[in-house]
């Protein structure tokens, strides 16, 4: 931190002095709660997202109530700390479920070992690091000012990775924020998050010239560019000729065959991405619907040419291509594939222009595919932007400057966090990747411990501006 960094700011200075003399509790606390092992499971009593997610609620409750916060569990869903009063409110909402561990970690993915100057473990930089860290920037500040007169929360969210019924729960039941932050993403903060939406469109199997496409199936979830898809295509007469010949040369060695009569087995295998950064990954769909469309008839090449530019992740195969300045271009994936009768069903996730609605991606996708397919939007969710000059993000700004300089270049994402769930809030910078603290989701993920105690410093003078912003006397 630099020495002269909050020289003027005598109320953060005091926070970070506090901070300074607590980090082996900050550690010590984050540790404990790395081991807990809090991936979704089956529902349990005041448990919904199962038995590990509840223990973090509690245990990260549990130290609420110990450390003189008030805490409060809403039904097993999320939960909260407090400190402060007044009807302008501050929050910060973070996660303590993490994503499956996949095989090939050279650490124990939930023993929060030390090896070196990092601490490694899953949800080490999602979410649960960063979340503890403002716990104690919460915390820090509750010991510094003990008669604040603004409401300030820290959330805990257990249900992020995969749906967001955890502060769907919180919005349902508790009042806006005046400010708030997800600590959850890039420095120093994301000021954009597209939209994000599902359209669910139906196509007609291909069945033109002796081609008959049977089944196509692929893909698990509609944000994740599909890995593996399987298809049955029955090839009879005259196509069969010309399929065997564009089968002996073809050139996509990730694509495999074989003949079971005139009935043609097609496995192809592509690479899993994130659905808001499809190019980093290789779609197997789009193997599958080429390898169609090359051994097709003429009869059958225009509708399969279709369903392959259907895969493209620009949008454009299904006529919502575009984008803004403030967000960038829309992302389009293919995320799954299912044969229902006599229908391809296709769902296509999408990240699109803040400044666009559901309304218009639709109409936009029906002009292009309809009426040959029909095409609905099954669900929406509106992204969020901060101009940079906001307040909030100047503050933003501010505390990052108090402890590391020069700023970074301030991005948006096709992602989305809690900031995008939850009023007037805008997500944060989690870890310091230049540092060498992982990337979310990788294998032996982690953080440097001296950037653990960085991010609570920053947090602390982020919360503590926003409190002043709110009408706080700090």
């Amino acid at each position: 931190m630099p020495e002269t960094a909050v020289a003027n700011d005598a109320a953060i200075a005091k926070a970070h002095a506090w901070l300074k003399d607590h980090e082996q509790d900050l550690l010590q606390d984050t540790i404990k709660m790395l081991q807990i092992p809090s991936l979704e499971n089956d529902p349990i009593p005041g448990g919904p997202f199962g038995a590990e997610c509840k223990r973090a609620l509690e245990f990260a409750l549990d130290l609420t109530s110990k450390y003189g916060l008030k805490a409060k569990n809403l039904d097993g869903y999320v939960g909260y700390a407090e400190h402060g009063s007044g009807d302008k409110m501050v929050i910060s909402l973070g996660h303590l479920d993490v994503v499956p561990v996949a095989d090939g970690w050279k650490h124990k993915p939930f023993g929060a070992e030390i090896d070196g100057e990092y601490l490694y473990a899953r949800g080490a930089t999602d979410d649960k690091g960063p979340t503890m860290a403002s716990f104690y920037a919460i915390r820090a500040i509750k010991e510094c000012f003990p008669n604040l007169n603004v409401t300030l929360r820290q959330v805990f969210g257990i249900n992020e990775e995969s749906g967001f019924g955890c502060v769907e729960h919180y919005v349902a039941n508790e009042p806006a924020p005046t400010y708030g932050i997800a600590p959850d993403g890039n420095m120093p903060l994301v000021y954009g998050e597209k939209s994000i939406g599902d359209l669910l469109i139906h196509a007609p199997l291909v069945s033109e010239g002796g081609f008959e496409l049977l089944n196509a199936e692929g893909g698990a979830r509609p944000n994740i560019v599909i890995e593996t898809m399987v298809g049955k295509v029955r090839i009879a007469g005259s196509a069969r000729t010309l399929a065997e010949e564009v089968l002996n040369t073809y050139f996509d060695k990730n694509v495999t065959w074989k003949w079971e009569g005139d009935v043609l087995n097609i496995t192809a295998t592509g690479k899993a991405a994130h659905g808001s950064t499809p190019w980093v990954g290789d779609s197997a769909a789009t193997r599958f619907f080429r390898l169609l469309f090359e051994i097709a008839p003429l009869e059958a090449k225009k509708p399969l040419e279709k369903l392959l530019y259907v895969t493209h992740p620009s949008g454009t195969g299904v006529g919502i291509q575009g984008g803004e300045e403030a967000t960038g271009d829309l992302t389009a994936n293919l995320g799954i594939v299912q044969t229902v009768g006599n229908k391809l069903s296709l769902l296509v996730n999408v990240r699109y222009p803040t400044s666009w609605n559901g309304e218009k991606l639709l109409g936009m996708a029906k002009k292009k595919l309809e009426p040959e397919y029909t095409v609905t939007l099954e669900r929406d969710s509106p992204g969020l932007y901060f101009p940079l000059d906001h307040p909030m993000v100047k503050s933003i700004f501010d505390a990052y400057l108090d402890e590391r300089q020069p700023l970074p270049e301030p991005t948006t994402m096709g992602g989305g966090t809690y900031a995008r769930a939850v009023p007037n809030c805008v997500c944060v910078g989690a870890a310091w990747e230049e540092d060498g603290d992982g990337k979310p989701h990788e294998n032996d993920e982690r953080i440097k411990v001296a950037n653990l105690f960085a991010l609570s410093r920053f947090y602390a003078g982020i919360l503590l501006r926003l409190c002043r912003l709110a009408g706080a006397d700090v």
